[in-house]
């Protein structure tokens, strides 16, 4: 059940920062900070199942 879980927290997180990183073209201000969230929404959702998961086996 976690995994299923954590799959879609993850899943989630790396649609989530795909579009931001695509939504900070558009923007008038702000763009670098949207960005910058953008690729550490898609790090976490990489690092979520790569780290955490494990440690609850």
């Amino acid at each position: 059940m976690k995994t299923g879980i954590a799959l879609v927290i993850s899943l989630v997180l790396f649609l989530g920062g795909l579009y931001l990183m695509g939504l900070a073209v558009e923007l008038p201000a702000w763009q670098a900070l949207v960005f910058f969230s953008g690729i550490i929404a898609v790090a976490l959702s990489f690092a979520i199942p790569i780290h955490v998961l494990p440690a609850f086996d």
